[in-house]
């Protein structure tokens, strides 16, 4: 998560236009002249022979997966020291004869593993677009086989609520203060070379190796950041790229975007509260929204007090929010919701309960870091955006978002490790440019909202968006079907054709 800074940068009429023009100039000036240069440093990262065998995946060698690792510089500004490894697999094309190219991707996160990513994307494609590309997976860099970041966190999450008040609130500020000191102490310089900028140097590598001169391009949720990020820096190396569920370029990071998410998933409660209340006689939280919404908050209050013991885990209000928060990104997850939250339920109320496999294990990951902690998530986030420092800002908005967003304010507004990171290596890559893309996102998206989306059609001036109205889901193309947002997709892949304005597709 999103899977999920700086001030939003939207653009005055008039001499702020002006100024924006001048430096999205500069900006494409500079990114083309890192695309096209190609220093021979990098001659050994592109000539090299990749070793390609079975991915020992479950979900990619039934696919006809092979996979490699792709050896890239540690620090692209001395491509002569270090290096690292970036594990990428391949679904080759199904016709040779009509093969077009490669397609990269990213599936989110920061951070999220993205190897057998396009097993579910290469499922929606239609078999003439199946027909002409090699799907490329990635776990890029400092995350899963890719010289994972790993900074022996106590926990797995590096966001959580911060609480019903302002001593929650100052716990949250303790932990966050240790998430970054220990990513500073166990993983030291390599972190701030896990960056947004230095995954789309990977992609134009792993592009080289592969022999292509273009590729296309799937990103969804982060991945449409990088994404965009790889069209600012590469803009003659991009073919056909789909953005599925986009960030704002411009308010990407730990902070803007994350409060975009405060408002969305309390409209995506509300929609949940419904249908919980329809079912009232198998979950027992009321029989109207507001019943629904009220028991919801009394148990977030409560765990405050007293934190509930399920299982091995004590639950309390930095954690109770985030139960509902992991399901509410599409109505098909609305049940798994429902019966996590009367577990906690019936657990603060004393109640026996066998604790389910799905909530054990998203539990195990947020509080004990198990199976691995999502430390990379922060590196990335952290790496590109500098954050506000001050403590006394983050509740401050907080406090103002209670009335509206009463369960997720105080997680969308919360301070995150970035607060106490170094500063980015880099400036924030701004987004300027005309490279065609395809947006696709729907309108009751929890995770990268509907303004982000607007805010990335913007940002690429020869885009255009496809809506899917009214539905609350978080990446659509290979996790939720419809055939017109489908249809769109897979015309562009296929032929190249952007639609002639913006559409708007509704559920099937």
């Amino acid at each position: 998560m999103t899977e999920t800074g700086g001030t939003t940068m939207h653009r005055a009429k008039a001499l702020m236009g002006v100024l924006a023009a001048g430096l999205i100039a500069a900006t494409s000036a500079a990114c083309a002249t890192e695309a096209e240069s190609g220093p021979p440093a990098l001659d050994r990262f592109h000539s090299q022979k990749l070793d390609w065998k079975s991915c020992g995946d479950p979900r990619l060698d039934p696919a006809g997966a092979q996979c490699a690792d792709v050896t890239v510089p540690l620090d692209y500004a001395e491509p002569q020291g270090k290096t690292m490894k970036v594990a990428i697999s391949r679904i080759a094309a199904t016709d040779p004869a009509q093969r077009r190219g490669v397609m990269l991707s990213n599936s989110g996160g920061p951070g999220g593993p993205g190897l057998d990513f396009m097993v579910d994307v290469g499922a929606a494609m239609t078999p003439d677009v199946r027909a002409r590309y090699d799907l490329i997976g990635m776990d890029p860099r400092g995350v899963g086989r890719s010289d994972p970041i790993n900074c022996r966190w106590p926990q797995g999450f590096g966001l959580q609520s911060g609480g019903i008040d302002a001593a929650s609130y100052a716990e949250s500020v303790a932990t966050q203060r240790d998430l970054a000191q220990r990513c500073a102490d166990v993983e030291g310089d390599r972190l701030r070379h896990i960056t947004t900028r230095n995954t789309a140097r990977d992609m134009d590598v792993i592009r080289a190796v592969l022999g292509e001169e273009r590729v296309s391009y799937f990103g969804t949720s982060y991945g449409t950041y990088l994404g965009a990020v790889y069209t600012q820096m590469f803009p003659e190396r991009a073919d056909r790229i789909v953005l599925d569920s986009s960030v704002d370029p411009d308010r990407y990071g730990a902070v803007e975007m994350t409060r975009d998410m405060g408002p969305a998933n309390e409209a995506a409660l509300d929609l949940w509260a419904d249908w919980v209340a329809q079912r009232d006689g198998e979950y027992h939280f009321g029989a109207t929204r507001q019943q629904v919404r009220a028991t919801v908050e009394d148990l977030i209050r409560r765990s405050a007090a007293t934190p509930i013991r399920l299982g091995a885990y004590d639950i309390d209000d930095h954690t109770v929010p985030m139960v509902l928060f992991i399901g509410l990104d599409t109505p098909a997850g609305y049940a798994d919701v429902a019966v996590n939250m009367r577990q906690l339920a019936d657990a603060a109320a004393g109640l026996p309960v066998q604790i389910s496999p799905e909530l054990d294990k998203a539990l195990a990951f947020m509080l004990t870091a198990k199976p691995e902690d999502g430390s990379a998530q922060m590196a990335i986030m952290c790496g590109d955006v500098a954050a506000p420092r001050d403590t006394a800002w983050y509740l401050s908005n907080i406090e103002a978002a209670r009335a509206k967003e009463p369960v997720f304010g105080p997680f969308a507004n919360n301070i995150t490790p970035c607060a106490f990171w170094a500063a980015p290596s880099e400036p924030a890559t701004v987004v300027r440019n005309a490279v065609p893309t395809l947006i696709v996102q729907a309108t009751g998206d929890t995770r990268t909202t509907y303004n982000n989306a607007q805010g990335m059609r913007r940002a690429l001036s020869a885009s255009r968006m496809v809506t899917l109205q009214d539905v609350p889901v978080h990446w659509i193309f290979g996790r939720f079907q419809n055939k017109c947002v489908y249809d769109k997709v897979n015309t562009y892949f296929r032929d190249g054709t952007l639609p002639a304005e913006d559409v708007t597709c509704r559920i099937d």
